[in-house]
């Protein structure tokens, strides 16, 4: 599963992105479809899912003037803090 995920993403980002499919561009940096590539690969298919659809769901498009940089955290970060 995780490779398919992978897979999707990665034909998702080489045609073109939010931009050409949706009209919009990622106020995040790294941008919502990379942050979620890395996750999954970094943390396996459901929890990077779960990552980065938080994330997807704090990016506001009304605000594009800003491009707020958030790092995928590395997985020590992310098992200390829901302790």
């Amino acid at each position: 599963m995780q490779r398919l995920l992978l897979w999707a993403i990665s034909r998702y980002r080489n045609t073109g992105g939010g931009m050409r499919w949706f009209g919009i561009d990622c106020n995040f940096e790294p941008s919502c479809s990379a942050y979620t590539y890395t996750a999954i690969a970094r943390f396996g298919a459901r929890r990077g899912v779960v990552m980065g659809w938080q994330r997807i769901k704090r990016c506001s498009h009304r605000d594009s003037f800003c491009k707020c940089i958030e790092p995928v955290p590395e997985a020590e970060d992310v098992g200390s803090a829901s302790r």
